[in-house]
């Protein structure tokens, strides 16, 4: 069905809209710094013990420390990751009703996916502000996850013919991979320095990998467009036909 392309362009949607409103929000109540401002211009960002008569650094996470905007950042980060969350199993189950042969490859993949949601989920609810150390472990859970299920789904779309638009989608989602890998690690070897520069060339690395997962996000709308519910149903009813077996062997 054609409607499900819907999906993943909510996906993409709900992530875009969500961050860049929060970060509009924090921005105009001066709670952020511009992402503009590489500290040449304006140095009233917050050091260390310092709170007030400042702006953060631009950060996805930051933008949702405080009032009004938390709140926002929070709706933002539960939604795109329950969709997400459902991403992850309407491809798993595209895969296993077209291509089960991969099924070892797409269920690696769901497992990072999974996990991926849940540190996102976690980070989105442990305000940094006030649990940062939760927060940091969710956000660093999830950026690594993404990495490898990026790298297993262009696997997957170089293996899998889903869509016959693969040709054009491998390359695309091969240079996404790379880009999203390559830049979350520059991302961490800025987040640990202290200069304002290289933290802010680690704000600009984060909105990076959000932007280009929204696009690898985006690109699946292909795929949905050949998705249906029954192959939801087919994957649940598998799993239900394998219990007996395995009563058996056991």
């Amino acid at each position: 069905m054609v409607l499900w392309i819907i999906f993943p362009i909510s996906l993409s949607l709900v992530s875009f809209i969500g961050t860049w409103s929060v970060y509009g929000l924090a921005y105009s109540h001066h709670h952020v710094c511009s992402l503009s401002d590489w500290g040449g211009v304006n140095h009233s960002y917050c050091k260390r013990n310092q709170s007030t008569g400042c702006c953060l650094v631009p950060t996805i996470s930051s933008s949702g420390i405080n009032a009004p905007e938390n709140s926002l950042f929070t709706a933002t980060i539960n939604a795109g990751s329950f969709l997400f969350l459902l991403f992850c199993f309407f491809h798993h189950a595209h895969i296993m009703e077209k291509h089960a042969c991969h099924s070892m490859m797409s269920r690696t993949a769901l497992v990072f996916g999974v996990v991926a949601a849940l540190g996102a989920f976690a980070a989105g609810n442990c305000n940094p502000g006030y649990l940062a150390l939760l927060h940091y472990l969710g956000a660093a859970v999830s950026f690594l996850c993404i990495c490898f299920y990026t790298t297993f789904l262009t696997a997957l779309t170089g293996r899998c013919v889903l869509s016959g638009y693969e040709r054009l989608l491998y390359p695309l989602r091969v240079a996404s991979t790379v880009l999203q890998i390559i830049v979350t690690i520059c991302y961490t070897i800025f987040f640990a320095q202290h200069e304002y520069f290289y933290v802010h060339m680690s704000a600009v690395s984060e909105w990076m990998l959000s932007i280009n997962l929204e696009l690898f996000e985006l690109s699946y709308a292909v795929e949905f467009a050949f998705f249906s519910s029954f192959m939801i149903s087919n994957l649940l009813s598998k799993r239900d036909e394998e219990k007996p077996l395995m009563m058996r062997l056991s």
